[in-house]
């Protein structure tokens, strides 16, 4: 590593702190950011591997740089990444995943109804108005990283650190496991505006301390989630099997003669 990287380290983390990217956002793309921080993409690119290597930033193969989830130890050794092996082996546990969320979020729904105080809620506000600013937004790397937020606030707000920590593991999982269909949610505005409706009913029952509502809200929350996941991951997998046909002649033989 040259002698560059380091301090280089320094200023990345600084920008980082300074442009409050939190876990779960990604990092500008790379041409961006080595001009803003005026150094060449070699070095930058250096600086991020440090990064990564520390457990900072986390690298998704065509997804950019992610500032990761700070895990518990016991969180990534225990849960994730036991999961992560299984996902490697079999790619369709990420459904098991989607149902766990029912169990987990319809709880740390009904916690942080009961538990959430008042800066609690002043984030879970600002988190949900995040999601509704990026409405019109083209990039929906955005959107879905203001879901997680949005997501994580309320399981803060359950002021139970096992529940955070495994939904913390989870959004780490998903990431990288349904990438491609959880940014295709946020580019289809039927799919779009059914997501802001639940989410604003689920922040609603939890602002009014309504625990039940909470909980309920959540579980059709995920249940629809789960659904339309699983429509545009079979969408996916069947747009894939077109493209790998032989490209033959499709006509019907008696055009031909």
């Amino acid at each position: 590593m040259s002698s560059n990287a380091d301090p280089l380290v320094t200023r990345l983390r600084a920008y980082i702190t300074e442009h409050q990217l939190e876990p779960g956002m990604r990092l500008p793309a790379e041409r961006q950011l080595s001009a803003e921080l005026g150094v060449s993409r070699s070095s930058l690119r250096e600086a991020i591997q440090q990064l990564i290597s520390n457990g900072m930033l986390i690298s998704r193969r065509g997804g950019g740089t992610w500032i990761r989830q700070q895990l518990a130890p016991w969180s990534e050794q225990r849960i994730v990444e036991p999961i992560r092996q299984l996902l490697r082996d079999d790619p369709d546990y990420r459904y098991d995943i989607l149902e766990a969320r029912h169990a987990i979020e319809a709880s740390t729904a009904w916690h942080a109804a009961l538990r959430a105080t008042d800066a609690d809620k002043e984030k879970l506000q600002y988190a949900f108005d995040a999601t509704l600013k990026l409405k019109e937004s083209d990039d929906p790397d955005l959107a879905a990283q203001a879901d997680v937020r949005f997501h994580l606030a309320i399981a803060e707000a359950s002021h139970n650190v096992v529940l955070l920590q495994t939904m913390r593991g989870f959004f780490e999982l998903l990431q990288s496991s349904v990438m491609q269909s959880r940014q295709r949610m946020y580019t289809q505005p039927a799919i779009f505006a059914r997501l802001t409706e639940q989410h604003q009913a689920l922040l609603d029952a939890i602002l009014t301390g309504d625990a039940d509502a909470a909980r309920h809200a959540a579980m059709q929350h995920l249940g629809f989630v789960h659904t339309t996941m699983k429509s545009l991951h079979e969408d996916e997998a069947r747009q894939a099997r077109i493209t790998r046909l032989p490209d033959n002649d499709t006509r019907n033989p008696k055009e031909s003669d």
